[in-house]
C-alpha cells in the first residue's frame, strides 16, 4: 500500500531539513494507514453482529479511502511509498539513494507500530497485543505475492502513464485486492509486521509474519521487470 516515490536524483542533493520532512511524512502517513486498517478492523467487528463479510467491508472501504487521501496528501512531499517493498523497488530504480531507502523503511516500520497502539487506545483495548490469527500456507503465500506484485505494477505505470491518478488508482486497487486475494492482500512488509502486534480482526500471527514478507519482496521484484516490459511502448491514441 503506496504510491510513487520521490526522485532521488533531487534527494541526493536534498538539504537535511528536507529528508527530515520527508522521513516524518513517511512516519506520519503509515501511522495513519495502519490507524485506518487497525481501527476500521477493530469498529467493523464489533458493529458486524459476527458477520465477517460485513467487517472484511467496513475494512475494505476504510483502508481504500485513507490510502488515497493520504496518497494526496504527503506525495508532494516523500512520494508516499508507506511500505518498504515500494521503497526497494525505487531505489532499485535509482530514484531514491540506498541510505534515505533505509531511513524511508525505518520511519514506515515505526509509524505502522505506532499506528497499530495509536488504534488499540482509541478502543480502549490493551495498547501491545500479539496476534492469534494463523495466516499460513502456500495459497496465502502466493496471493501476497499477487497482491504485491499487483500493486507495484500499479504504481509504476501509474506514475508512467497517468500521474495525476496515482492515489486514485492505489486506492482502487488495494480496495479491490482485500476481495479477490485469499490473503485480503496486506501488500507490505511495514504492515504485514505491525499487524502482528494486534489481536483483532485486522491481525497476523507472528509465525505467519516470514511467508507473508518474503513473498511481498519477491512480488515486488517481480513487477519492476514486467513494468519495464510494458514502458518500452505506447500505442498512440
Amino acid at each position: 500500500m503506496s504510491a510513487p516515490a520521490a526522485d532521488g536524483r533531487a534527494a541526493a542533493r536534498a538539504p537535511a531539513h528536507a529528508i527530515a520532512r520527508r522521513l516524518a511524512a513517511e512516519g506520519l502517513g503509515t501511522a495513519f494507514l495502519l490507524m485506518a486498517v487497525v481501527g476500521s478492523g477493530i469498529m467493523g467487528e464489533r458493529l458486524a453482529g459476527g458477520n465477517a463479510g460485513v467487517a472484511l467491508l467496513a475494512n475494505t472501504l476504510a483502508t481504500a479511502a485513507a490510502l488515497t487521501v493520504l496518497i494526496t496528501l504527503f506525495a508532494p512531499v516523500s512520494g508516499a511509498h508507506f511500505n518498504p517493498a515500494v521503497t526497494l523497488v525505487f531505489a532499485l530504480k535509482r530514484a531514491i539513494g540506498a541510505g534515505e531507502a533505509l531511513g524511508y523503511a525505518l520511519a514506515q516500520l515505526c509509524g505502522a507500530a505506532a499506528g497499530v497502539f495509536a488504534a488499540h487506545a482509541m478502543f480502549a483495548a490493551p495498547i501491545l497485543e500479539v496476534s492469534h490469527r494463523l495466516r499460513e500456507g502456500p495459497a496465502q503465500g502466493f496471493a501476497e505475492f499477487i497482491a504485491t506484485f499487483g500493486l507495484v505494477l500499479t504504481i509504476l505505470g501509474a506514475v508512467r502513464h497517468a500521474p495525476r491518478a496515482v492515489a486514485a488508482l492505489v486506492g482502487l486497487y488495494i480496495g479491490a485486492a482485500y476481495w479477490f486475494t485469499a490473503s485480503t492482500s496486506f501488500a507490505n512488509p511495514a504492515v504485514t509486521l505491525a499487524r502482528a502486534l494486534t489481536d483483532s480482526f485486522s491481525g497476523i500471527a507472528p509465525h505467519s509474519v516470514p511467508l507473508f514478507v518474503a513473498c511481498q519482496i519477491l512480488g515486488a521484484l517481480a513487477a519492476l521487470p514486467a513494468a519495464r516490459i510494458f514502458a518500452t511502448e505506447r500505442l498512440s491514441p
